[in-house]
């Protein structure tokens, strides 16, 4: 079972590569904004995995830490994309 997990550990790890290559060659900034956030999301579950076969439940710590950052700064990326700016009207 512990083969198995590192075999898809790797194929994510080789898949978010694959991602990384998409977000230097994306057409539009909102296809590399996509491909990062797979990257940030595939990571995490690479996390999990660790987590996992080493029975550590730190790793799920970070993971969680590691995906409301993702978020955030997914959501910050996006409205930068989107407007042009960060700030809101509210201010």
């Amino acid at each position: 079972m512990t083969a198995f997990l590192w075999g898809l550990a790797v194929f994510l790890l080789a898949n978010a590569s694959l991602c990384l290559l998409r977000a230097y060659l994306g057409p539009t900034a909102a296809d590399r904004l996509l491909a990062v956030n797979v990257v940030g999301t595939k990571t995490l579950v690479v996390l999990c995995l660790l987590s996992f076969v080493f029975d550590r439940s730190l790793f799920v710590d970070v993971a969680l830490v590691y995906g409301l950052l993702n978020f955030i700064v997914t959501i910050a990326a996006g409205r930068l994309v989107e407007t042009g700016r960060l700030r809101g009207e509210w201010e």
